[in-house]
């Protein structure tokens, strides 16, 4: 079945289903939920309670924690050098036999709690991909074999974070790629709900460890939550927030650590509901959250001439050398002269710090780049922005009360980000948490 026709659209305003009724449930579980075989044993128990209750159960789970890593490094020990295509399809063949061992794990687990259950890699389903190593997209998923285990009374484990391509070699989605599998699975099972299973109960209005006044969002819109995961948030990978939009699968968060034996109706109701319909609560918050990156670099190149086709000729580079940029500014035009400015993640700087310094730079006789990792993102996301006027300088006055200067603005139609010094990172945090009420109860 091909994604594009996937997904039911009564599925289109995010409403959980009747928890009395039979349902199709996707869950998946992260590494840290498949942790242990104590911890593997207890998602069993968490899914057995929900197949008992009569719902459909396709589950997907991550490498048990730090699994990835240890294979990764391994390879790394191996091969140092910079990745080629064909190192990067052994890569994958490597990190996607994590994924397999936790399936087979909590199929066995299952089995042991009484449980009919199988596991499936993702080219045994199959998934298929394009051939993009370590970095796939997902073209379309064959449901008819787990549709038939299903009908079977089995619950159907099926790997997370890979595929396969047209040629028949495995690949991997990219690291959180897991969270992409199950939304994408969900879409093409047309399921009524794909519960993400985490190591936090659910999506705050900030990170609690930054602000503990933080607040748990009981929903939050599809918008609002790409925003959020655009900004660094690690609740959900980005690429599963936008696949989810794209094919209206409803989604909700929420943690694996509750007893496993705790009700099924509290159970389906926990956490938060990421939802594709705005009501006349979403209106009144005006600002849902608070988000941030720390891994943010800026790049400046000085005195550049000021001419069409400059910006072209310096991101145009960047991009040629798969370097994604992100926030943009370009200083005012004196005696035919510009500056630029533009802001990459951390792990590209260097590389595209040597990029415009000795290839861009003497092309365009630009005086000089220049670079600092010493910065941070701060965002405020909110849906109601759209329809309130002065938020933007709300934000400004509450920096400026703490003395902090805002380096790069940029603005769309539920977001404004701030480029600041990382040192005031968590200052900012707080300063706008609490400037824009949100450490209150929702009214």
């Amino acid at each position: 079945m091909t994604l594009q026709t996937s997904v039911a659209a009564e599925h289109a305003s995010g409403a959980a289903y009747p928890v009395s009724s039979m349902a199709l449930i996707v869950h998946k579980y992260g590494g840290t939920s498949m942790g242990s075989t104590e911890r593997i044993r207890n998602v069993a128990k968490r899914v057995a309670k929900w197949a008992r209750a009569g719902h459909q159960l396709v589950v997907v789970p991550s490498a048990m924690s730090g699994e990835t890593n240890r294979l990764l490094g391994l390879a790394k020990e191996l091969a140092p050098a910079k990745s080629s295509d064909a190192t990067n399809r052994e890569l994958d063949m490597l990190a996607a036999t994590g994924e397999q061992a936790s399936s087979a794990l909590l199929a066995i687990a299952l089995q042991a709690e009484g449980m009919g259950s199988v596991s499936y890699a993702g080219w045994q389903v199959p998934i298929l991909t394009n051939s993009a190593y370590t970095k796939a997209r997902i073209q379309s998923i064959d449901d008819q074999r787990i549709r038939a285990d299903l009908a079977a009374g089995k619950v159907v484990i099926v790997t997370g974070f890979q595929g396969i391509d047209g040629e028949g070699h495995i690949t991997t989605l990219g690291r959180g790629g897991s969270d992409t599998s199950a939304v994408a699975v969900a879409a093409a099972m047309k399921a009524d709900e794909c519960l993400i299973y985490t190591d936090v109960d659910g999506v705050y209005t900030t990170d609690p460890r930054v602000v503990p006044e933080a607040r748990r969002l009981h929903t939050v819109s599809f918008e609002e939550m790409l925003e959020m995961a655009s900004m660094g948030s690690k609740v959900l990978q980005i690429r599963s927030v936008e696949f989810a939009g794209k094919y209206k699968v409803p989604l909700r968060v929420l943690s694996s650590f509750t007893p496993w034996d705790i009700d099924i109706n509290e159970e389906a109701r926990s956490g938060t509901l990421i939802t594709f319909e705005e009501d006349e609560k979403m209106e009144q918050a005006v600002v849902s959250g608070i988000a941030f990156n720390r891994d943010e670099a800026k790049i400046s190149v000085v005195g550049v001439p000021d001419k069409p086709g400059i910006a072209y000729q310096i991101l145009g580079a960047v991009a040629e050398a798969n370097i994604e940029v992100d926030m943009i500014i370009q200083n005012i035009s004196k005696d035919g002269k510009t500056d630029f400015s533009f802001t990459v993640n951390r792990n590209d700087f260097a590389r595209a710090l040597d990029l415009l310094k000795d290839k861009v730079a003497p092309a365009l006789g630009a005086k000089e780049v220049i670079g600092d990792t010493k910065i941070c993102k701060v965002s405020i996301v909110g849906i109601g922005m759209r329809s309130h006027v002065g938020i933007a300088s709300k934000m400004f006055r509450a920096l400026s009360e703490e003395g902090i200067n805002i380096q790069m603005i940029s603005t769309s139609e539920i977001k404004t980000s701030v480029v600041i010094d990382e040192k005031y990172m968590e200052l900012a945090v707080r300063a706008l948490h609490k400037a824009f009420d949100l450490d209150q109860p929702a009214a």
